[in-house]
């Protein structure tokens, strides 16, 4: 008399699993979102005025920054291009982005065609970024006094840990 074996239990695991649908693109929908998005860091925004970057050089930096798509690839639009996307002329383009280089938030770095001529030029934004990373002490740190401050208000005053 031959033993049978019970036969193993199959689970089929999905052909294509579901993606978790980001809050990103919860917020924006699937069909704009599908063309990208770009990250900015809070503290880039909320920064904004203690970096001293005013709001059209702030707009610029934001067109650099959705150029920007892979670290070791640095933007290289046009001024052209970033002019039309923002809706201002070559030259404000040029002298803001002079004073952002100015500022030490970017650098530009001249390209050349295979043929010679003149290309766009390649924006780096390290000093932006070093800035930015800069402010972060002073970030995490207004956030656990709110978080402190949270906590007390929420805590009656008997109970309340003292200083």
């Amino acid at each position: 008399m031959s033993e049978s074996k019970p036969e193993a239990a199959v689970i089929s695991f999905p052909k294509d699993p579901k993606k978790k649908t980001s809050s990103t693109e919860k917020i924006w929908g699937k069909s704009v979102y599908s063309h990208g998005y770009t990250g900015i860091p809070s503290i880039l925004i909320q920064g904004q005025r203690r970096l001293g970057i005013t709001p059209t050089q702030m707009n610029i930096i934001i067109q650099l920054l959705d150029y920007w798509r892979e670290p070791s690839r640095k933007p290289f639009p046009t001024k052209k291009e970033l002019a039309e996307r923002l809706g201002l002329t070559d030259k404000t383009i040029q002298s803001n982005i002079r004073e952002l280089e100015k500022a030490g938030l970017i650098w530009r770095e001249q390209r050349r065609t295979a043929a010679g001529d003149w290309n766009s030029n390649i924006y780096h934004l390290d000093g932006l970024v070093q800035k930015v990373q800069a402010l972060e002490p002073d970030f995490s740190e207004a956030r656990r006094k709110r978080k402190e401050a949270k906590a007390n208000a929420e805590t009656p005053a008997g109970r309340r840990a003292k200083h």
